[in-house]
């Protein structure tokens, strides 16, 4: 009987380090990405972020331990919890929409967002990533601007 065991541990030790060291890989992966990234729990109601990344950081001003456990909705959408349950209901993986920093400043951001499943085909995460296009939108404004003003002209 305890060869079996034995064996049995043999066997499970290199999927174990297997396992730990993709995780590894992932966080490392994730926290060197550009992209401003959060994760979401989908299986807690209140869907409460469990991850976000430096670049995360850099574009909200908000640091990993002021987000993680809070609703993303708090951290980014100015409280609006129920926004963040829609476009997580919704099928549109992408979509366009005003978020803002810890200072107040708005951004505009294009929001993608993806599901991680389970073996069973259950979502248990969601993955955001934020595309910052808060320069995009300065610019067609002023381009906007400067076509009324020609008009007027």
């Amino acid at each position: 009987m305890a060869m079996s065991f034995d064996s049995g541990r043999r066997e499970a030790a290199p999927a174990l380090y297997r396992l730990l060291a993709d995780s590894a890989m992932a966080r490392a992966a994730l926290g060197a990405c550009g992209f401003p990234i959060a994760i979401l729990d989908a299986a807690a109601p209140a869907r409460p972020v469990t991850y976000v990344n430096p670049a995360f950081e850099v574009l909200f001003g908000c640091r990993a331990d002021e987000t993680v456990g809070r609703g993303l909705g708090a951290a980014v959408f100015r409280g609006d919890e129920a926004l963040v349950h829609r476009m997580l209901a919704e099928s549109g993986a992408r979509r366009t929409v005003k978020a803002w920093a810890k200072d107040g400043a708005a951004r505009h951001v294009e929001l993608t967002l993806g599901p991680v499943r389970s073996a069973e085909g259950q979502i248990t995460h969601w993955v955001l990533a934020f595309s910052d296009r808060s320069e995009l939108e300065r610019l067609r404004a002023e381009l906007e601007s400067l076509r009324t003003i020609a008009a007027a002209a």
